[in-house]
């Protein structure tokens, strides 16, 4: 275990100014705090947050950073407070133990939502000071390198979830050797066979290389020399995770895998990467479409060097990354390099120009460009969507028409880059142009495209483009306008109950009198009021009671009656849907249906109108070529009773009474069948095919029938039908 002056002097070693008195204390506390607790693995608990603080003086940072480390588990695991940690080590180092401090008393029905509801709190103490994911991530890096100390399932558990936020988030801060040791330790607990594997062929490549790492160097150091470029040179292979990431991105065998190998040129200044580049290039094959220039063009997480790839000796491929010793700096250690620079000034004169404050830093921008986007008041579920969405995804580059980039994740189309702009661009998005030329919203973008929004005032985007955007930023604002377009149809539809109640008791409706009685309905304005009436959490009968008058029962029942027509015609079927010109004709494609609740899209047929179709149908192959017909479609809100068709079909087993039970089943849920055909299965006498054409009234309800008829044991299949 280290000793106190040992922990001392590793700051010390760093940062001259370093508070000793702080460290010692902060030793001393969570020591005695800690006490006789023991870890998973039999030695003293105190150990661990020791290390913690080991691996926070390599990252090199500062004394309450360090103090914070040794307090970060007081709070959670022994008798001390958070008031207490205040009094004796100042609100700083309170609110960075305060920060890495889990939810204590979830009322959470998951595992999920308690990770979502712990996670969100500690990525809103990220964003207001750095240290505490710097103080994170080191904490779940000593768990990692004690994990096989853990049972089983509990450390499937924790790397499955180091794998899906901790890594990718030591990323998107720049920390790379932190991702990177991460990666492998929870790789070789999820996939210990394939990690197995990719060790024994890294080590039979370098029993067949011998010194072939060591030759190049001293070839590569040589060659730069001649052109009086002094550089470190450092030959490394590629870790295990890495290797069969890129064996799944690109579809590749073990054998197939040839950049196994890579080097660092490190030089002095920026103009000397690209002299670098030059010397390598003309000193070995470089294979086409394999250059990068990060330097004129930085990662998001403020990722700096030139990458290139050459055929070296031996025909062996060999992946360059040429940068500053300051840009390695960052490569390696992230934002936490910048977390000692606090003089905004000073760091802006550094002559390499990376050196900036961590509060600058394109990284931590990002970070908090996050919380903005996921403290929507999202379920837990979709925070933890959406986190995953932001942390996992590679990025593109492109421009706006004056030159401004915009990093958006690979995947990315025009409307994630409008949204990316200003949420109100993407809500008045109508289409774009890429590169000049007119293209879909839903086209995948490229590095270097130069993208045009074309915008419209009366526009709201439809619900179906969720399921389209990529970035968090864009499915959470596509949701809040969908949220409040649908907050809008419901409170029309809650004005028009009220009003038509009064206009039956021959009274006029009068604003100013029902917004005296919301406060004792619970709503705070009227709108929310119609809105609840429109979704049916709320009658008209309570308003009008509330503002004291008296409801007749037979005119209740009266309104209650209103359903809508649903005429056997699919050229006159009522359908409430957003997306379609007030004047266009809709119909349903009867030989699917398609039911509220799915996604669906339109085709348009001139002088006919737009026919809905059901994202799933087999006949939208025919319309691929003609992406001028298709026009995004939501379903709107629909009329009290209001049924919708859609087709399923059965396979029934051939017995008396399985037609019956099927009718009994559709009758008892409410269902309508409108058509129903009866097949013998070609070549097989046992069973038969039913395909009915159901009315419904939403998704949920066909999912009910279906379910209920899946269990009957005269059933053996139902599906929808899709052509």
């Amino acid at each position: 275990m280290m000793r106190q002056y040992e922990l001392v002097e590793r700051v010390q070693k760093y940062d001259l100014q370093a508070d000793e008195d702080l460290l010692n204390r902060a030793y001393v506390y969570a020591m005695k705090a800690h006490g006789s607790q023991k870890r998973a693995s039999g030695e003293a608990y105190f150990n661990h947050p020791l290390e913690v603080a080991a691996i926070l003086t390599d990252m090199k940072l500062d004394s309450a950073t360090i103090a914070a480390a040794l307090l970060h588990d007081t709070v959670e695991d022994t008798e001390a407070t958070q008031q207490e940690i205040a009094d004796k080590f100042g609100f700083e180092i309170a609110s960075l133990v305060d920060g890495l401090t889990k939810i204590a008393k979830l009322d959470m029905v998951t595992k999920e939502a308690t990770q979502a509801e712990n996670l969100r709190k500690l990525l809103l103490a990220m964003s207001r000071d750095v240290r505490v994911l710097l103080v994170k991530l080191a904490d779940r890096l000593h768990n990692m390198r004690t994990l096989h100390h853990v049972k089983p399932e509990k450390r499937q558990r924790i790397a499955q979830e180091t794998m899906e936020i901790y890594a990718p988030l030591a990323g998107r801060m720049g920390m790379q050797l932190v991702r990177e040791e991460m990666e492998d330790i929870a790789f070789r607990v999820l996939n210990p066979e394939a990690h197995h594997l990719i060790q024994q062929r890294l080590e039979r490549l370098r029993s067949e290389s011998g010194d072939l790492l060591k030759a190049i160097e001293e070839q590569l150091i040589e060659a730069l020399l001649q052109h009086n470029i002094k550089a470190d040179v450092k030959g490394r292979e590629k870790r295990p995770y890495s290797i069969f990431r890129k064996m799944e991105s690109k579809h590749l065998s073990l054998d197939q895998l040839s950049d196994i190998f890579g080097f660092r040129v490190l030089v002095n200044a920026v103009d000397e990467c690209y002299l670098a580049l030059g010397v390598v290039h003309q000193k070995w094959l470089v294979v086409p479409g394999r250059f990068k220039d990060y330097i004129s063009s930085p990662k998001q997480n403020d990722y700096r060097s030139i990458h290139t790839i050459v055929i070296g000796p031996h025909s062996q491929r060999v992946e360059m990354q040429i940068r500053t010793h300051a840009m390695h700096d960052i490569a390696e250690r992230g934002v936490a390099a910048h977390a000692l620079y606090k003089d905004v000034r000073e760091a802006k004169q550094a002559k390499d120009g990376v050196r900036i404050p961590a509060s600058e830093s394109n990284a931590y921008r990002w970070l908090r460009h996050l919380m903005e986007t996921l403290q929507e008041g999202d379920s837990p579920k979709e925070f933890l969507e959406h986190t995953r969405l932001e942390l996992f995804h590679d990025q593109v580059f492109c421009f706006t028409p004056k030159g401004k980039v915009i990093a958006l994740p690979r995947g990315a189309t025009a409307i994630d880059f409008a949204y990316a702009l200003h949420t109100s661009i993407g809500d008045s998005c109508v289409g774009c142009k890429i590169n000049g030329i007119t293209a879909p919203l839903v086209a995948k973008l490229q590095n270097g495209d130069e993208v045009v929004i074309i915008r419209s005032d009366a526009a709201t985007p439809p619900p179906a483009w969720e399921a389209i955007a990529v970035t968090g930023k864009a499915k959470a604002a596509i949701r809040r306008a969908t949220r409040a377009d649908s907050r809008r149809q419901y409170a029309g539809i809650g004005r028009e109950l009220v009003e038509k109640l009064l206009a039956r008791q021959k009274r006029e409706f009068s604003e100013k009198e029902a917004a005296t009685a919301i406060p004792r309905l619970g709503h705070k304005t009227l709108d929310d009021a119609f809105s609840a009436i429109g979704r049916g959490d709320l009658s008209a009968a309570d308003l009008l009671k509330a503002m004291g008058l008296d409801v007749e029962a037979k005119d209740l029942r009266a309104l209650r009656r209103r359903a809508a027509s649903t005429k056997k015609d699919d050229t006159q079927f009522s359908i409430p849907v957003r997306g379609a010109a007030a004047n266009m004709a809709l119909r349903i494609f009867t030989k699917t249906g398609a039911v509220p609740g799915e996604r669906i899209v339109g085709i348009v047929t001139a002088g006919e109108g737009i026919t809905i179709y059901p994202i799933f149908a087999a006949a939208l192959e025919q319309f691929d070529q003609e992406p001028e017909r298709w026009v995004d479609l939501a379903w709107g809100v629909a009329e009290e009773g209001a049924r919708f068709p859609a087709r399923i079909a059965i396979t029934l087993v051939n017995e008396v009474g399985a037609l019956a039970q099927v009718t009994q089943v559709i009758g008892d849920n409410s269902g309508n069948i409108d058509e129903l055909t009866l097949h013998a299965r070609h070549g097989v006498r046992d069973f038969f095919e039913l395909i009915i054409l159901l009315e419904v009234f939403d998704i949920r309800h066909l999912n009910e029938i279906m379910n209920e008829l899946k269990a009957k044991p005269m059933v053996s299949m139902v599906n929808r039908v899709t052509e």
